[in-house]
């Protein structure tokens, strides 16, 4: 089976800044992959990449086995991949039903006529997230600001898949969100995978991840430093890979000191 989409020895380069070396993943379908590293590792460069807003410097990109270069977001939206950032991007004044379609609402009526449906709007806002496990969404024209953070990412992701994504780069989703909130968005990753997309899961947070991916990445400066499979690998040496190795005995050591010292 072909991966939804994949990246081959990948690099990109702003002027003599070299953001990403020789990167190659792919996504499978019904698949989660785990895109760990800590700040600066290239993770935003990354995510560019496979959206479509950065063209690389050198590699290739291939969509469901077919080599493809992408002209910007909307080329890589209409082939399927969709990227839910980590402040949504909804609009809190707002609508739900509204929110859902925005940008591609249905209409009713005929030539001069035309309006904007809002019951067809609000009935399939709803329906698709409540598919998704949320309840407390009873009303299309409930405004997105009452919602919770869990919520809006519920909201985007339904979005993006109602539209047909098969592929969803969720860029850090449960970073500022609480254990219960997290929880609902990881339910959602869960369901997602169930129903065939592929996810790309980008985040720090270890934990997290290995609640819900089947394959992991951790990159570090711009390259891949490590590749494995769910249950590879126990979370202490994941978030070790992440701190680099060197830099977490080092932090260790300087604690002793200052321990020490303190005495």
């Amino acid at each position: 089976m072909s991966p939804l989409i994949e990246l081959r020895s990948i690099s990109k380069r702003f002027g003599g800044i070299e953001a990403l070396i020789d990167v190659s993943i792919e996504v499978q379908p019904g698949e989660v992959l785990c895109l760990l590293g800590d700040n600066g590792a290239g993770k935003s460069t990354l995510i560019k990449v496979l959206s479509g807003f950065y063209q690389p410097t050198s590699g290739d990109v291939y969509v469901g086995g077919e080599a493809t270069r992408f002209s910007g977001p909307r080329e890589a939206r209409s082939k399927g991949i969709a990227t839910v950032h980590q402040d949504v991007g909804s609009i809190p004044l707002m609508s739900v039903g509204r929110n859902f379609f925005l940008g591609a609402e249905p209409i009713k009526g005929w030539g001069p006529f035309k309006i904007f449906d809002v019951e067809k709007a609000n009935n399939i806002a709803v329906e698709e997230i409540r598919s998704f496990g949320i309840t407390r969404v009873t009303s299309g024209d409930q405004l997105v600001g009452t919602l919770s953070g869990g919520e809006r990412q519920v909201l985007a992701i339904a979005r993006a898949m109602y539209f047909g994504a098969k592929v969803l780069i969720l860029d850090e989703p449960t970073s500022a969100l609480g254990v219960k909130e997290a929880a609902k968005v990881l339910g959602m990753v869960k369901l997602a995978r169930k129903r065939g997309v592929g996810i790309v899961f980008i985040t720090h947070n270890a934990r997290h991840a290995m609640l819900v991916g089947d394959s992991f990445v951790v990159v570090a400066h711009g390259a891949v430093l490590a590749k494995f499979r769910r249950g590879e690998k126990t979370r202490d040496e994941v978030l070790n890979l992440m701190a680099g190795g060197d830099t977490t005995a080092a932090i260790e050591a300087d604690l002793a000191r200052f321990e020490e010292d303190a005495d």
